[in-house]
């Protein structure tokens, strides 16, 4: 049974470049980021799959390849059996477009400020001509309103009127309102307070066990992944260095990179378990290092870590690209 969500290969790469009069006169080379090169994830319907990892990682450029705002340098996104970029038919392509949403991280930014809630929310509706008659699409609207813990007289209101918590339901009433299957969420909560945090990450999951929801959550908070995923993809530096289920993530981390990030996690249930900052800095995306991108941070580095790139490997439930957990020497 083919996954619900199958990206194969999937890589971008952005040319950041100087002006090419400049480059000629100033003997300048080309500058490329790969931002994204060469990310394999599977997603079962229902399930939440988490991308994870520090700023620069590529997970947002994930996020936007995934819903089609940036075109793939290379690889494959098949959303149900259908290539995305290779969908021809507008039909088709707009009957596939429906199915899949995107949260945005600012609630600030993602909402028109000259529009009223109502129209907001209502925009998707008329888009993909989902409502009958004017008296069924205020009816949908309101009962989004609602879904979402807000009440049908906001919809008069601007989003300059709302708290953050508020305008993030208002911005998921929106995702939903096409009725969607498969929702892309990058960082929906991390501008928000902590309390509003959990209000938002509940509401989120009540909504998937409600509309049998798949969601591509995207976060650098371990502990909102720890509350949302099935599964976790940890990125580095464009690829993914390890991916396994959530509980065995947390419970015994494969990769070095992932170990790190768990380490610097507070001892919330008070174990007496010492928290270690991450160290190093990330390296340069226009000039990575040769072989593995993390072995300059890497306490397990050897000769061959600086040499060839790993490639990904079975280590029980997880799929790692570490040479020292291939040898067996952690």
């Amino acid at each position: 049974m083919p996954e619900f969500v199958q990206i194969d290969g999937l890589k971008r790469y952005f040319d950041v470049s100087a002006p090419w009069l400049v480059r000629q006169i100033e003997g300048r080379p080309r500058q490329i980021v790969q931002a994204v090169d060469g990310v394999d994830i599977a997603i079962a319907k229902g399930e939440t799959f988490s991308l994870v990892g520090e700023s620069g990682c590529g997970k947002s450029t994930v996020a936007r390849l995934v819903v089609g705002l940036y075109p793939p340098t290379a690889g494959k996104i098949e959303f149900d059996g259908h290539d995305m970029a290779t969908q021809r038919n507008q039909a088709r392509h707009s009957a596939l477009r429906r199915r899949l949403q995107m949260i945005f991280q600012d609630p600030f930014a993602s909402l028109n400020p000259r529009w009223r809630v109502f129209d907001i929310i209502a925009e998707p509706i008329r888009a993909f001509d989902l409502a009958k008659d004017k008296v069924d699409l205020r009816q949908q609207v309101e009962d989004l309103l609602r879904q979402v813990r807000l009440t049908p007289a906001d919809g008069a209101k601007f989003p300059h009127e709302f708290s953050g918590g508020q305008r993030q339901r208002i911005s998921i009433a929106r995702a939903l309102g096409s009725r969607p299957e498969f929702l892309v969420c990058d960082e929906p909560t991390s501008a928000l307070d902590v309390s509003v945090q959990a209000q938002i990450l509940n509401l989120m999951r009540d909504l998937q066990d409600r509309f049998g929801l798949t969601y591509l959550f995207i976060s650098h908070n371990l502990a909102v992944v720890r509350h949302m995923a099935n599964r976790i993809g940890v990125m580095y530096l464009g690829r993914l260095v390890e991916v396994a289920p959530a509980r065995e993530m947390f419970a015994k981390p494969k990769h070095p990179y992932t170990r790190m990030l768990l380490d610097a996690v507070p001892d919330l249930d008070l174990t007496g378990r010492k928290r270690k900052p991450v160290e190093g800095e990330v390296p340069n995306p226009i000039d990575p290092p040769p072989g593995c991108p993390f072995h300059p941070r890497c306490p397990f580095a050897f000769e061959r870590c600086r040499v060839d790139m790993p490639l990904p490997i079975r280590a029980g439930a997880a799929t790692v690209r570490c040479h020292a957990v291939e040898e067996g020497r952690i």
